[in-house]
């Protein structure tokens, strides 16, 4: 999602009050995340789990937190003894363990592996994978698990854990990215949106207890608390929720509590449902803004302009194992509960098709419908995803969306602006403002705001640490709502994974994207390395802002139709 200083939103003297009441609603929410990771800690003690060192339990936390770092660096990948041959006489039902496989013996096991890919069942969002185990392991867990009361801590099924995610690019384009305009810089790539730099783009703490849903006897609940610090915070924010960190204050780093819900599991309800309330990312999508549930560093133009993340409770129910729904009921795209005045009821339903063999799910989604009117990023949101193993290598995952808005003032019309600038006035939208249309007919003052958009990735797993893949990407902005360019783009990235152990990923990649048609280039130039948003001027070399008593100057030169980046971030988890 583009507003006119990048994906930010409303938040101004009200909102702000707001933010400041979510803080303390926020901080309440970590401290009950930390108190009850304390409460476990507490426990009698219960020994360590299975498998540790004889003793560790009387060993200190950062003895024990090295060895199994040191483990987890560099495991031993030692061919694993043969396993005993199964009882000919015993039926299947008798011989699976469940818990051992990690999933229900009705499904088929997870079609690819955790590390090296950010997922091993295929992408469903709002959820928990449905029959599959979701307990998240690490280095720092299994320093506790092999504690004085480690079984205690295994058994409760919460967890602590995280990471710390720099990143860096070079690039062709060589202007500032302007926060005034929201263009310049990589844009209208994003998240690492600065050129030729360095930046720490996430610092990621989550505390949270996942529900057994392999189990079916018993009902159980978990939950998640997560937040991020970092330059990737004004991607995931909600209006309203700690919004003035960017739209008042322009800081560089910030911080998001991006998720907070409870999970509820009912292991009766047809063959299993999990009912989510609160904040998560957003339903449908192949890629996700936490780093390490993303394929490649940099996003898709395509994620990079559909919705992010809702508020709200969405409940999915498997009704086979091959078929599973979902409805939602949310307060809209990227909003806060707290804004009385763009929020609305917002249904949503997903239908998801997952073949017997696993190597096929189809996930068709109406993310939201509602009066359909503009409003703060209140797009109406057709999508639907495809995943396909080809074999044990191959894999290849597939989206497109089509996404709209009703009576969306044109831009491009005096009365049209003079409508969005009553909409969001200064100062609560200094910057910030969602963009209008650029209609057909410049006489309409409203029009129907639409974009496409098309993403592809081929996947190859070369061996257990080094995966690459290739993404092919298409925007056809045609109003220019999201962008601010309309037009159409196209994208390419050539994505490389390598881990040590399970902790410290390394991905590289080379990206290069073009705008194939521009129809307003005339009134707005080209959109790369165009942070005046204007067209090149015989006689006008650099371009003026004013903000905060300061005067920006920039080159005006018209943007560019192409950019080239080379870019890398290293993720460290614990």
């Amino acid at each position: 999602m583009r507003f006119a200083g990048g994906h930010i939103s409303k938040d101004g003297a009200h909102g702000r009050r707001r933010s400041r009441k979510f803080t303390r609603v926020a901080s309440c929410l970590f401290a009950l995340g930390a108190l009850s990771f304390v409460s476990v800690a507490a426990l009698a003690d219960s020994g360590p789990v299975d498998g540790c060192v004889k003793g560790s339990e009387d060993e200190g936390f950062w003895k024990r937190l090295s060895d199994s770092y040191k483990k987890h660096l560099f495991p031993d990948e030692a061919p694993a003894a043969a396993a005993a041959a199964p009882d000919p006489n015993a039926t299947p039902d008798a011989t699976f363990d469940e818990e051992a496989a990690g999933h229900r013996k009705d499904l088929a096991a997870p079609p690819i592996s955790n590390p090296p890919w950010p997922y091993a069942t295929w992408n469903q969002g709002g959820t928990n994978a449905l029959g599959y185990e979701n307990m998240y392991s690490s280095a720092l867990m299994d320093a506790i698990y092999c504690g004085p009361n480690g079984k205690a801590w295994k058994d409760s099924r919460f967890v602590i854990y995280g990471w710390i995610e720099p990143g860096a690019n070079i690039s062709t384009s060589n202007t500032n990215f302007n926060k005034l305009t929201g263009t310049g810089g990589n844009f209208p790539a994003a998240y690492a949106v600065q050129p030729d730099t360095v930046q720490l783009d996430q610092a990621a703490l989550y505390f949270e207890r996942t529900p057994d849903e392999i189990q079916r006897d018993h009902f159980d609940w978990g939950f998640r608390v997560a937040g991020i610090y970092g330059t990737d915070y004004k991607y995931t924010f909600s209006n309203g929720y700690l919004s003035y960190q960017y739209t008042e204050e322009e800081r560089l780093y910030g911080f998001d509590p991006v998720m907070f819900y409870l999970d509820f599991y009912f292991p009766h309800f047809f063959e299993g449902e999990n009912v989510r309330v609160g904040r998560y990312i957003s339903i449908p999508d192949i890629e996700a803004q936490l780093a390490p549930n993303n394929i490649t560093y940099t996003h898709s133009l395509l994620y990079t302009y559909d919705p992010f993340t809702q508020t709200g409770i969405v409940s999915t129910t498997m009704l086979s194992k091959n078929w599973k729904v979902q409805l939602e009921l949310s307060g809209g795209q990227d909003i806060s509960p707290t804004d009385k005045h763009f929020r609305q009821p917002t249904p949503a339903a997903c239908i998801t098709y997952t073949t017997d063999s696993g190597n096929d799910a189809f996930y068709p989604c109406m993310n939201g419908l509602n009066n359909q009117k503009f409003g703060y990023n209140n797009v109406q949101h057709a999508v639907a995803t495809w995943y396909h193993k080809f074999n044990e290598h191959w894999h290849m995952d597939t989206e497109v969306w089509y996404m709209w808005e009703k009576d969306t003032p044109d831009a491009l019309n005096p009365q049209g602006r003079a409508i969005l600038a009553a909409m969001f006035p200064t100062p609560e939208y200094n910057i910030g403002a969602p963009d209008g249309a650029q209609c057909n007919n410049i006489a309409l003052v409203y029009c129907t705001s639409h974009e496409y958009a098309a993403v592809n990735y081929v996947n190859y797993t070369y061996n257990p640490h080094n995966i690459f893949t290739f993404r092919t990407d298409w925007l056809n902005d045609a109003s220019g709502q999201r962008t601010g360019f309309k037009g159409q783009f196209l994208e390419w990235d050539l994505g490389y994974t390598h881990w040590i152990g399970d902790v410290v990923e390394l991905r590289p990649e080379a990206r290069y994207e073009r705008e194939i048609s521009a129809p307003n280039h005339q009134i707005t130039g080209y959109a790369y390395d165009n942070p005046c948003y204007a067209p090149a001027e015989a006689g006008v070399s650099t371009c003026s802002f004013t903000n905060h008593g300061q005067v920006l100057n920039y080159p005006q030169n018209g943007g560019k139709k192409s950019q080239a980046m080379l870019a890398m971030d290293a993720i460290f988890h614990f």
